[in-house]
């Protein structure tokens, strides 16, 4: 932990003393600001399942350091024999969320995140029976934004301090699930998803 932190701040004070030299001007945020923002996730090969997955942000800020939006997200999996019985299952989900961005280093931009949304998933099996899962889900998350462009931003997920799943299948009992990390952050270099933020 105390290694990422120093590496973080040496990062952020990096970028800093580069934008200030290299005359870049800073990103800003001001009322009215909207943004696009998402990732794409494909894996496939031999020895691995085959997924897909689509996850677009939209959103507007109200200040300079409060935003609203909502966001989207569709996937699919075909699985490798023998995965469970599993064929393949789709899902797709919607979602709103509020961001404050607390921490403005040069072009690093920190932001806490807390989302409620729902998700749909269908599942198929190989004994070509379905399930259908309905689940409500919410989150708190921590990011940052590093604009290399004054449009454009790369984005990490930090640390997913809160997340919360509650799955009501069609056949079958329902579940909830509750998993809050504290002091606990991503390697953000090491993340299977790269995100990319276009503001306007």
């Amino acid at each position: 932990m105390k290694k990422i932190s120093v590496l973080l701040v040496a990062i952020f004070a990096f970028s800093y003393a580069n934008a200030q030299d290299s005359g870049m001007p800073k990103a800003t945020f001001s009322k009215g600001n909207m943004w696009l923002e998402g990732g794409i996730t494909l894996t496939t090969g031999d020895s691995s399942n085959d997924y897909f997955a689509l996850t677009p942000k939209f959103g507007c800020f109200l200040d300079e350091k409060w935003a609203i939006g909502g966001d989207f997200n569709i996937s699919s999996v075909s699985y490798l024999p023998n995965s469970n019985n599993l064929d393949k299952s789709s899902s797709f989900g919607i979602g709103v969320f509020a961001r404050y961005y607390f921490l403005s280093l040069g072009n690093f931009k920190a932001y806490g995140e807390a989302g409620l949304g729902y998700n749909h998933t269908k599942l198929e099996y190989l004994n070509n029976t379905t399930n259908m899962n309905n689940d409500i889900k919410a989150n708190i998350d921590l990011g940052i934004n590093y604009f290399f462009a004054p449009k454009w931003a790369a984005t990490f997920t930090l640390a997913e301090i809160l997340s919360y799943n509650n799955a009501k299948p069609e056949n079958g009992s329902s579940s909830s699930d509750l998993v809050v990390n504290v002091n606990l952050f991503n390697n953000i270099f090491a993340q299977p998803k790269f995100g990319l933020l276009y503001k306007w």
